[in-house]
This record gives C-alpha cells, sequence and structure tokens, in this order.
C-alpha cells in the first residue's frame, strides 16, 4: 500500500475512528508530519486539533535510542540508563527551551486544550522507532486523559507491538512486510514547514469555533 500524500492517508484512518464521532475527542497531531492527517481527522469529526509538543531525550553515544522524553510542562526518564545526570539536566533544558520556541510559534498565547477525562488521539503520519511516541503516550497519562489512542497510517511490526501495551487502543491500517521508512510509503512525502502548520491550526480553530 502506498499513499499519495499525507491527507490520503488521513481518509484511512477516518473510518477506523467512527466509534469516536460525538465523543468528548482531542486531535493530538506530532508536528510537523502528523499536522496534516490531524486536520483532516479532526474537521471530519469535529474535533478540536492541538500540537503534542514533546521531544525525546537521546542517548548520548546513540541519538536515536531514547532514554527519556520532556514535555513543556514535564520530563520522564529512564533511571536505568545510565547517563550522568548533568547530561540529563543539560538536555532537559534545551529540549525545553526547544519546546517553547515551537509553542510560541504555532499557539502564540493561545491556551491548550485541558485533556483531563477526554479522549485523546495522537496522530502521526507513520511510525518507525517510536521512540517519541511511547514516551509521548506516558507523559501524556500524567494529565489523567480518559482514554489514549494512537493512531497512524503505517507503521513497523515490532514498533507497533510495543505501542499497543502503552496505548489504549492502536489504530494502523498498514504494515509493510519489508519497512524501509515512513516516506517509502508515500508518493509524495514533502516536507511540512512551519508555515504549513500554522496555517492548519489556525483553520483548525476556526472550523472547531464555527
Amino acid at each position: 500500500m502506498i499513499y499519495k500524500v499525507r491527507e490520503d492517508a488521513a481518509f484511512a484512518l477516518i473510518p477506523k475512528l467512527e466509534e469516536y464521532r460525538n465523543k468528548d475527542c482531542v486531535v493530538m497531531a506530532i508536528p510537523r508530519g502528523g499536522v496534516p492527517l490531524g486536520y483532516v481527522v479532526a474537521r471530519h469529526f469535529g474535533f478540536p486539533m492541538e500540537l503534542l509538543l514533546t521531544k525525546k531525550i537521546g542517548h548520548p553515544n546513540n541519538r536515536e535510542y531514547a532514554i527519556g522524553a520532556v514535555s513543556l510542562e514535564t520530563e520522564l526518564i529512564d533511571e536505568n540508563s545510565g547517563v550522568p545526570d548533568a547530561y540529563l539536566q543539560e538536555e532537559i533544558s534545551r529540549i525545553r527551551q526547544s519546546l517553547r520556541e515551537r509553542r510560541d510559534k504555532f499557539m502564540g498565547n493561545r491556551l491548550p486544550v485541558d485533556i483531563k477525562d477526554k479522549i485523546v488521539i495522537i496522530i502521526d503520519d507513520g511510525i518507525a522507532t517510536g521512540h517519541t511516541m511511547l514516551a509521548s503516550i506516558a507523559l501524556l497519562r500524567s494529565k489523567q486523559p480518559k482514554k489514549i489512542v494512537v493512531a497512524v497510517p503505517v507503521a513497523a511490526q515490532e514498533t507497533a507491538g510495543k505501542i499497543k501495551k502503552l496505548a489504549d487502543e492502536f489504530i494502523c491500517p498498514y504494515y509493510p512486510e519489508e519497512f524501509y521508512g515512513v516516506g517509502a510509503c508515500y508518493e509524495d512525502f514533502s516536507e511540512v514547514t512551519d508555515d504549513d502548520v500554522m496555517k492548519l491550526l489556525e483553520q483548525s480553530q476556526q472550523n472547531h469555533s464555527s
């Protein structure tokens, strides 16, 4: 299965999310690639859309290997990582500052939606290693949502198994037998720009308030 563009992939998710129609849900789109999909899903169901601003802390010897994650309000650390505390504190500070800059750029002074007791639908354009997604789920739990649903159009099978253990529900219509990366599953995997994100966020807010 090859998707034409991200919006096309979003329509593969919509039928699998139909049970959540008219329920108290918030779409949490992972920037930047997850935002076009999140916008389509949020518009279809009339849900508000927020950005999931979290980022993994990479191991100093392998940046792709996550030893924790940081959000704007909190952090999650693997206590068995064996990484010096000084490194962790420096990374937490650096990442949080980067997240603040992204929040200010994308959202300005607007307060995010409170997700307590709501169904959170996390959307991205696909999952490879899943390190950031796994950490994001754990961080969102601290905000006491009613349920966490992860919905992506494509994922590596091994990674999907890990996410299913943490999320309340995992929705994915396509698991390639040979996974060569998320981009390989799209005809057009053009970069989503900051301007694209801001435009879709603004449009989503207008759609939800109208």
